[in-house]
This record gives C-alpha cells, sequence and structure tokens, in this order.
C-alpha cells in the first residue's frame, strides 16, 4: 500500500469508479461528498425526513468496502421507479434506508455515517462538504435560471440546455470542519471524474475547500470525464472544463489532469454521451496532461477502475 492521505472530491458515479480502483493501493482515503443532491432516492428521503442527502456517501462506503457482498447489498434498489411519490418504497436503494435508520439511532448525520461504518467494518472517510441544508440553481447560457439540482442533472427545462454557472443556497455556507482538516492534511487531492456542474462544482465553490484547495501543497489531480453528460457539459473538450472551473473559483488548482484517449469503442447513441477529446498535448496553460486508454470497456460511458487507479499512481 502506497503510504499517502488521498482526498477525493465528488461522490456520483465517477468517484464511486475511481475508489473502487484506488483502494487497492491506498489505505487512507477520504471522499468529500456534497450535499445538493435532490434527486432520485436521496431527494426523497431529504424531503420527507428533512435529512441531508444519503445517496452519494453510501455508494462511497460501498466502493471502498473490502467485502463485495456487503457492497451490493448497500446499493440494492428495490423494484420500481426511483422518482416515485417520497413516502413509497419503489426505487429506493437500501443503504439510504439504513442511514435514514442510523440518523434517527444516533440523533447525527455526521455520526451516523461512523455507525455504518463500524457495524460493517468499511475503512475510509467520508465527508460532507458542509452541514449547511444547501441547495444549487444554474444560469444557463440563454440567462434562464433554473433551481433544484435534480432539475439541472436531468434538464427538465426549456431552452438551450447548456450551463454557464451554478450557484449555492446559502451562497457562502461554512465547510465541515473535518473536511477542512483532511485537504489540509492531504497528500494528494483528486477532483473528479464524475458530473462537473451537479457533484464537483458545488464542492469546489464553497469558499472554505477552494480556498484550501488553492493553497495546499498536494499533489492535486484533476481527472476528466471519459465521456460528457447530455444535459451538463455536451460537447466540452479537456479546455472547457478547465475553463468551468475557473470560471466559478476564479482560478484552476489542479496542477496534473489525466485524460481518457481511447475512443475505439462507440458509445450507444441511446446515451447521447459523446467522448471528451483534448485537442493539445503535453501540457495546457502549465498544467501536466497525462494521456491513459482509460475506458471501461464493458460500459465506455466510464473510466475503468483499474486503468484510472493505475494511472493516479504514475501521477503521485
Amino acid at each position: 500500500m502506497v503510504n499517502k492521505k488521498i482526498v477525493c472530491l465528488g461522490g456520483g458515479v465517477g468517484t464511486v469508479n475511481l475508489l473502487r480502483g484506488l483502494k487497492k493501493y491506498f489505505s487512507n482515503i477520504s471522499v468529500v461528498v456534497s450535499m445538493a443532491d435532490e434527486g432520485g432516492s436521496s431527494g426523497r428521503l431529504r424531503r420527507l425526513y428533512d435529512i441531508h442527502p444519503p445517496g452519494d456517501l453510501i455508494s462511497c462506503m460501498a466502493a471502498l468496502s473490502k467485502n463485495e457482498n456487503l457492497s451490493k447489498f448497500l446499493i440494492y434498489r428495490f423494484p420500481g421507479d426511483r422518482y416515485a411519490k417520497d413516502s413509497l418504497l419503489d426505487g429506493h436503494k437500501l443503504g439510504n434506508l439504513m442511514m435514514v435508520g442510523a440518523i434517527n439511532a444516533t440523533g447525527d448525520f455526521n455520526k451516523a455515517i461512523h455507525f455504518l461504518q463500524k457495524i460493517f467494518n468499511i475503512p475510509g472517510n467520508f465527508l460532507p462538504a458542509t452541514f449547511e441544508r444547501i441547495k444549487i440553481s444554474a444560469k444557463t447560457i440563454e440567462g434562464r435560471e433554473i433551481f433544484g439540482e435534480e432539475n439541472i442533472d436531468l434538464g427538465k427545462y426549456k431552452g438551450k440546455r447548456v450551463l454557464e454557472r451554478i450557484f449555492l443556497h446559502p451562497q457562502k455556507p461554512k465547510a465541515f470542519s473535518e473536511t477542512i482538516r483532511r485537504l489540509k492534511e492531504a497528500d494528494v487531492i483528486i477532483g473528479g471524474p464524475g458530473d462537473l456542474y451537479t457533484n464537483l462544482l458545488p464542492i469546489l465553490i464553497i469558499p472554505d475547500i477552494s480556498k484550501i484547495v488553492k493553497s495546499s501543497k498536494a499533489q492535486k489531480i484533476f481527472v476528466v470525464n471519459v465521456a460528457n453528460k447530455p444535459f451538463e457539459t455536451r460537447g466540452y473538450d479537456v479546455s472547457d472544463y478547465i475553463a468551468a472551473i475557473k470560471r466559478h473559483i476564479g482560478f484552476f488548482p489542479f496542477k496534473k489532469i489525466i485524460v481518457n484517449n481511447d475512443f475505439s469503442i462507440n458509445i450507444p447513441r441511446k446515451f447521447h454521451y459523446n467522448y471528451v477529446k483534448f485537442k493539445k498535448k503535453n501540457s495546457v496553460n502549465g498544467v501536466l496532461v497525462f494521456e491513459k486508454k482509460l475506458i471501461d470497456k464493458n460500459f465506455p460511458l466510464y473510466h475503468d477502475s483499474s486503468k484510472l487507479a493505475k494511472a493516479i499512481l504514475s501521477c503521485v
């Protein structure tokens, strides 16, 4: 095992794939998750029980678990529509329901995380970006305002579905103290992969977090998505990801970028995704770019966990 403290910023499917690979090489892994999620099972439980969204934290716990059967157990989803009525069991993730029970048992969201970790012997640190009850909105290139993570993520609005900027409500939430501590102690900070506007940026634009990430002496690595999501980054190349982050926090904090350069498998048209391309070689404005063959050949929308972890190793 590599003796380095890793902090991953994200929480969605991209982060889950990253964690599955990293756990084979690193023993001290923390993941910082946005608390702006309002979609699917998480959003329904958030509204019904007035709790922080549990879904991404549970998925990351499952990813870092050493027990594959437990991982499947935590992410088991009951049959039915994940966007069903809030009070129905349909479409809920079992681990999310366990988190509700753990919150009721401990009386505290953070204690509930540690409670489940202890019960299931799950390593790692699972950190909410903030404990304030936050929501996000977005402005499109047409100036249209969109409210709510689910509406932004799924393109549930009229007009051009091209995003210009997202905003937090409240505007400047205070970061969780343990999150700040882990970032200050980190040897490596990894941003992405994952939904740029609804996973990563809601973390980075928290002022306390952007300040720490900017000043950190850690190795700072940005993992660019394999493919662009239709309603978030349609048509983006690598430079567009960099520009979006700069547009939100005024700078690009990462010193190294990992980019997939394997486009050998056609992405099925039904997904409406397209590969992210890199149009320059070696560096972008002084940032080192590592091009690797990283796609999951069984599902080319995402990274292969093992390949991505080895790419991270080559950078640290």
